[in-house]
């Protein structure tokens, strides 16, 4: 990471300790129609990202564009309500500062949340599907061109930065609020355009479960960082060929509304279960 966004992550953490942000435990990042859960904390406190000056700003309807730091279940916890992606025309090191600055907050996990497409009929729009691996499709790194006296790891593994102990806790919630979790691969690709069904058929060929347009680069800093992730997606729609109709962003929202109860149950059992390791 460049000095100039290592120093862009220092002052969002500057801004968000003069607001009385303190320490946090956990970080989440909040996908598109799920910026719901930064309302559901107690005591929030929120600062814009239009605020921090030099930070970029989210352009997605959706991605409300604010850190909200708040406790939930006797944790406290940071959240990036709403995400940047390449496809604004950010670089790669521009879309994981969220991800920077949950860290510089104290953050010891990552729970990152996203909406793809199914690449699977049998898991139809509303599904939910822990993350176990991903396959980077952008062909892009947040790790390119960074500060050598910033380096915390030259060349950071990826085997279990989805860690195991955070993907047994997600199934575990899920059994214990009685919702069906699927786990699968995400398959992340540039955007912003939808993929042609050829593209589908690919993705399924090389054991893609789900497509989206964010969230591997964001496990890359993550690893990098030591920072252990585990990552759900919400299936809002069949991709491109598998389904009867075009795809729209207008669906990606409607369902994250529709299923928008057990979505938040399923993060805050998880969250919670962290008191109890």
């Amino acid at each position: 990471m460049s000095r100039q966004r290592w120093a862009l992550a220092e002052a969002a953490l500057d801004r968000l300790r003069a607001a009385g942000a303190g320490e946090i435990e956990s970080g989440l990042i909040l996908g598109s129609g799920l910026s719901f859960l930064a309302d559901e904390l107690d005591a929030p406190i929120v600062v814009c990202y239009r605020d921090i000056p030099g930070f970029p700003q989210a352009t997605v309807p959706g991605h409300a564009g604010n850190f909200v730091i708040g406790r939930r279940d006797g944790v406290r916890i940071g959240m990036a309500q709403g995400r940047f992606h390449a496809y604004e025309g950010y670089d790669p090191a521009s879309v994981v500062l969220p991800v920077r600055v949950l860290h510089l907050l104290g953050a010891r996990e990552l729970l990152l949340t996203n909406a793809a497409g199914s690449l699977n009929p049998t898991n139809p729009p509303g599904t939910l599907m822990a993350i176990r691996s991903h396959i980077n499709l952008q062909f892009a790194s947040p790790l390119l061109g960074r500060s050598p006296e910033r380096i915390e790891n030259l060349f950071p593994t990826l085997m279990a930065v989805y860690a195991p102990a955070l993907l047994e806790r997600l199934h575990q919630a899920a059994l214990e609020e009685r919702i069906l979790l699927r786990e699968g691969v995400y398959g992340g690709v540039l955007g912003p355009s939808y993929e042609t069904p050829a593209e589908v058929r690919f993705l399924r060929r090389i054991g893609a479960d789900a497509v989206g347009m964010s969230t591997v680069g964001e496990v890359v800093a993550a690893g990098e960082l030591g920072l252990p992730v585990a990552g759900i997606s919400l299936l809002t729609n069949l991709a491109s060929g598998l389904g009867r109709h075009a795809l729209s962003h207008d669906e990606v929202t409607n369902v994250a509304e529709r299923v928008r109860n057990r979505f938040a149950r399923l993060v805050w059992r998880f969250v919670g279960g962290r008191t109890a390791e």
